[in-house]
This record gives C-alpha cells, sequence and structure tokens, in this order.
C-alpha cells in the first residue's frame, strides 16, 4: 500500500494540472479578478459566454463552475469543447467559469492525518475556505454579474475531483450537477470512500446529478467501493454514474471525456445548431 500511495503521490507532483507551455486557442471570453476574504488573497477568474449572450438580453443560462481554471490550465480545452458543443447544437448553451490556481494543494485538498500526503505541498487542508470562497463569494459575484439560472455543475479532474467530492458529500445542494474525473480518492487514507455512506443517508430527499469516472491508473478498488457505497446509500432523487475507464490515465481523462460528459450533463432539448 505505502508503495502505491508513493507512486499516487508521484503522479500529482509530476502532472499537476497539465500546464500547457504556451496558451492554448481558446473561445473569447473575459477575465476579471476578485478579492477574496475567505482565502486573504486576490483570484484570477475566466469567464466565457455562449454564442449570442449579448444579445439575448432576456435569457438565462446554467453556470459551470471550474477549478483549474487558468488560461494556462484546464479552461482552454474546457471552452473549446463548450463552445464547440453549443454551436453544433449538441450541448445547451451554458457560461463557464474557471478559477485560476494560487495554491492548488492547499485549495484541493481537506484536512490528512497521513504524513505522506503532506508531503505533496507546503500547506494543504485548504478545501473549507475555497469552498467558502466559492459559494459565499464568487458564485453571488456571478449571479449579480451574469444572466444565470440556478442550474449550477462544476466539473475537475485529479486533486480537483477529490474537492468536488468533498463538496458534494459536505454539501450537496452547492452544486446540481457534480463531474469528478480520475478524483484522488487515496487522499488521507481514502476518506470519502470511507464516508460515503453516511452523508447520503443523511440527504434521503437529495436531488442531484453525480458522474464518477476512473483511470486505468487509478487504484480501482477505491472508486469501486466508492460505487458500492453510491448503491447501497444513494437516495432515489440521486442520478449517479461511475465509469471506469481502464483504457484512460489520469494524464488524459479530463480531455479523453469532457466532451461526452458534458453533452450528456447539459443535453440540449433539440438538436439545431447555433449560427
Amino acid at each position: 500500500m505505502r508503495c502505491v500511495r508513493l507512486f499516487l503521490l508521484a503522479v500529482v507532483l509530476v502532472s499537476g494540472v497539465g500546464h500547457a507551455a504556451e496558451t492554448e486557442p481558446m473561445p473569447p471570453h473575459t477575465t476579471f479578478t476578485l478579492r477574496s476574504k475567505k482565502l486573504r488573497e486576490t483570484r484570477r477568474i475566466n469567464v466565457y459566454t455562449p454564442p449570442g449572450y449579448d444579445a439575448a438580453k432576456g435569457v438565462r443560462y446554467p453556470v459551470l463552475y471550474m477549478p483549474d481554471g487558468g488560461e494556462q490550465e484546464d479552461f482552454p480545452h474546457v471552452a473549446t469543447t463548450v463552445d464547440t458543443a453549443i454551436r453544433a447544437g449538441e450541448m445547451r448553451p451554458v457560461i463557464l467559469v474557471g478559477i485560476e490556481n494560487t495554491e492548488r494543494r492547499r485549495d484541493m485538498t481537506g484536512p490528512t492525518q497521513v504524513e505522506e500526503d503532506k508531503k505533496i505541498a507546503p500547506r494543504v487542508g485548504g478545501s473549507a475556505a475555497f469552498r467558502a470562497f466559492l459559494r459565499d463569494e464568487l458564485m453571488p459575484h456571478v449571479r449579480r454579474q451574469y444572466r444565470v439560472t440556478d442550474e449550477t455543475a462544476i466539473i475537475g479532474e485529479s486533486l480537483a475531483g477529490l474537492f468536488i467530492l468533498e463538496t458534494f458529500f459536505l454539501q450537496p445542494g452547492m452544486f446540481g450537477t457534480s463531474i469528478a474525473l480520475s478524483p484522488s480518492l487515496w487522499w488521507n487514507n481514502e476518506e470519502w470512500v470511507r464516508k460515503a455512506g453516511d452523508p447520503l443517508k443523511a440527504k434521503p430527499d437529495l436531488k442531484a446529478t453525480l458522474y464518477v469516472a476512473s483511470a486505468g491508473d487509478d487504484v480501482a478498488a477505491e472508486a469501486g467501493r466508492l460505487a458500492e457505497a453510491l448503491r447501497a446509500n444513494a437516495p432515489a432523487g440521486l442520478k449517479w454514474k461511475y465509469e471506469p475507464r481502464p483504457d484512460l490515465r489520469h494524464a488524459n481523462i479530463y480531455r479523453s471525456l469532457e466532451a461526452k460528459v458534458l453533452r450528456e450533463a447539459f443535453a440540449p432539448a433539440t438538436t439545431k445548431a447555433v449560427p
């Protein structure tokens, strides 16, 4: 087990968030900064609005949030995927909000009692503060500045996937749809694998959507046990899916699955393409 944990830590440290050497092509978007009292720092936010947003003054849109949302992180390829799918009529128009990292491993992790976990960064365990920033500062700001509906979703991979699952279990009403790709379930001795049943039982009226996918180089047993907990305890109103993808790797699962899962999450009512 120790060898497996060391390997997974190495994957996190080497792969990080898949930074590009240069900014990838991406659709037009706006960028603003937001001073956070919760985090005691200023955060940079990238926002993509769908085709026709400026002209359609009375139309409101769902919002898809993404950690790792910097221009040299995952925002370019997700924004491109979203824009392409909307224009093809394969996905409902959405607003995409990307949160650029400052201390990723601090923000994406909860507290841990495992000493090996703590070695991935000088500071870890800051997920509660990051979640408060999203809930109390960023999301209200987006609601004030953009024409949005109450429909929200969040997507992320690796440690961001861990954060998404932690948020789903601790505050299941915060996002209507949660998409966790190759989440780092090993964190704190598989805390959210071990604890998954209790918060599910505590929310019998929960109505939400959860999608989890694992890669071939993940520890398959972790995700399998999470799926077992969901199968045994998920309330009737939770639409959930666990998809093992042994053909994919931790390093490519995001780009490989994002188009499929986002098309499913925001399936269009019609197939009419955007001009």
